[in-house]
């Protein structure tokens, strides 16, 4: 073909290709348009922990009760600090980690009438994953392709069984910051093969250094805002400490286009719950279940009319308490205790 005439068509098909997603999304390099202001019913929902063995449709219930309508599936993958593999053996890992715990939990919470969003997890061992970091080019090429293997393994899976929503990491301070057109890629080819939303948590301090929320549906983030270093924190002080955290959320959220939704929230049920739990020894710390239940009344009453808010993730839920009291414990689990009954009334809103 003469040089004219492909210079011709190529301009064609990029005018043509550019108007025919103007209204929606592209394949590669894609920016989602999408309001701010969320529309619809909140994500009420919750971080179910992957059970060890198979479980029946019973965990299901829990949810109902308390007036949930979605739930996060989290198969986890490993990797070591600062190497660049990533580990996923779901056949050695626990059930509910497993392809076949996946597909058979999304099954399950269909049934009940839960949403369902797939939120593949890398624990970094010997550390926080935020911490993670490569030297070399050669080694993030390593990971980058090691982590794409895991992760279009659960896209595969959730369009298969029609998923809402898939996290495309969580917390990867360092990743996220240096290759943002791995992320940028990754949402695209996730797209090609999967029709559902997509969101990427950021850490509650590193949201803002994300380059890639144009490409997702989302402002996805572990909302563990620092807010009062209290034992038992008042919810009235609570939400004061919430006012401008909230103005800087919306905020974002307008400057973005993206609504923000907290893919993992919620407190510890011990003494100063609403501060730096992460940071803490726990196991000494007395138990403090009023508080647990103040900080989440705050998060509520805070954010929960809030348009631009979408909703959130409460962390986090058990099919069973085999390890731990159900009631008695310094757990962030809000099952069986006061804060279960606020969630109870806000997710019925």
């Amino acid at each position: 073909m003469p040089i004219g005439n492909i210079k011709y068509l190529l301009t064609a098909l990029i005018f043509l290709g550019a108007c025919g997603n103007a209204e929606s999304q592209k394949m590669d390099n894609v920016e989602v348009k999408s309001n701010y202001q969320s529309t619809g019913k909140k994500i009420a929902g919750v971080n179910f922990t992957a059970p060890s063995r198979a479980i029946d449709s019973s965990w299901t219930g829990s949810l109902q009760k308390v007036n949930a309508n979605w739930v996060a599936l989290v198969p986890y993958a490993f990797s070591r600090p600062n190497e660049p593999n990533v580990f996923y053996e779901g056949n050695r890992q626990y059930w509910g980690e497993s392809l076949e715990g996946i597909r058979t939990n999304i099954r399950q919470a269909h049934a009940a009438g839960l949403k369902v969003m797939i939120k593949p997890q890398v624990w970094m061992q010997r550390g926080w994953i935020g911490d993670f970091d490569l030297d070399t080019e050669e080694q993030w090429g390593v990971w980058e392709a090691d982590y794409e293997k895991y992760l279009m393994l659960f896209a595969e899976l959730g369009a298969k069984e029609n998923a809402e929503m898939i996290c495309l990491g969580t917390e990867y301070r360092n990743a996220a910051k240096k290759r943002p057109q791995f992320w940028i890629k990754l949402a695209a080819d996730i797209r090609k093969i999967y029709k559902g939303k997509l969101t990427y948590c950021a850490n509650w301090d590193d949201y803002r250094d994300v380059k890639f929320w144009k490409n997702l549906d989302y402002i996805g983030m572990s909302g563990y805002f620092p807010l009062s270093e209290a034992q038992t924190p008042a919810v009235d002080d609570l939400e004061k400490a919430w006012k401008p955290i909230k103005e800087q959320l919306r905020s974002f959220s307008q400057k973005e286009g993206k609504p923000v939704l907290f893919t993992e929230y919620g407190y510890r049920s011990m003494d100063q719950p609403a501060w730096r739990s992460w940071e803490m020894e726990y196991e000494d710390r007395p138990v403090n279940i009023q508080a647990q239940a103040n900080a989440y009344e705050a998060l509520f009453k805070s954010l929960w009319a809030e348009k631009w808010f979408a909703g959130g993730f409460a962390w986090k839920w058990y099919s069973s308490f085999r390890r731990i009291d159900p009631v008695n414990n310094h757990d962030w689990t809000p099952q069986n205790k006061k804060a279960e009954e606020v969630m109870k009334v806000y997710y019925n809103r």
